[in-house]
């Protein structure tokens, strides 16, 4: 049996694929998650971008969203990427009509903040606890409008006109950015998130 942590991507939509590739390079098991079986066996998750709302519902769909809840309430780490971000989130801006979240971050989202796909596009962040510059890729993006007290403020935008938008957080075993970490083949922000949650030696480069 193997003693690396075991670390699961919610495979209901958005870029599953990529982020168990940076999981693979950090020489953790990752595994995608769809049944509330899967989720029981991992020691950390990933919640993907994709569609917040088309996520909920399909979580909703594969009874999944309770679980995820209870979990995370019982100190499951999750890392939440973009839709991630807004699913781990405790308060939405610009939500659809009762759309549900898993919740546990205490922070207020703002959906689509940064515009359409049309506005997507990529800077190069400091990250707090990650040697040199992050390249953050930002597809439809959100970003944080307000932190509770516990929660810690990782990296902001640093030029145009969304200069000092919160793009980065964490607090506790939780950690969430607007951007995907999973493109590009670099995978700091796993590690980082890995070795807060004790999963792995901590590694500020790549």
């Amino acid at each position: 049996m193997s003693s690396r942590p075991r670390v699961g991507v919610l495979a209901l939509q958005g870029d599953v694929r990529e982020h168990l590739q940076a999981l693979e390079r950090l020489e953790v098991d990752g595994g995608s998650v769809r049944r509330p079986a899967e989720l029981a066996e991992v020691d950390a998750l990933v919640l993907p971008g994709g569609e917040s709302t088309t996520m909920a519902k399909l979580a909703r769909t594969f009874e999944l969203l309770d679980p995820l809840r209870e979990r995370v309430a019982a100190g499951l780490p999750v890392l939440g990427t973009c839709a991630g971000m807004i699913l781990l989130a405790d308060r939405i801006e610009d939500g659809v009509v009762d759309q549900e979240t898993i919740g546990g971050l205490d922070i207020t989202v703002r959906r689509n903040a940064f515009g359409r796909q049309v506005d997507s596009f990529e800077e190069d962040l400091h990250l707090s606890g990650v040697d040199g510059v992050v390249h953050a890729v930002f597809i439809r993006a959100p970003w944080v409008e307000e932190v509770g007290e516990s929660v810690e403020v990782l990296a902001q935008v640093e030029a145009g006109p969304a200069a000092g938008r919160i793009v980065a957080v964490r607090q506790g075993p939780l950690m969430a950015t607007s951007f995907h970490p999973e493109v590009g083949g670099d995978s700091r922000v796993h590690a980082l998130f890995l070795s807060g949650a004790g999963l792995i030696e901590h590694r500020r480069r790549g």
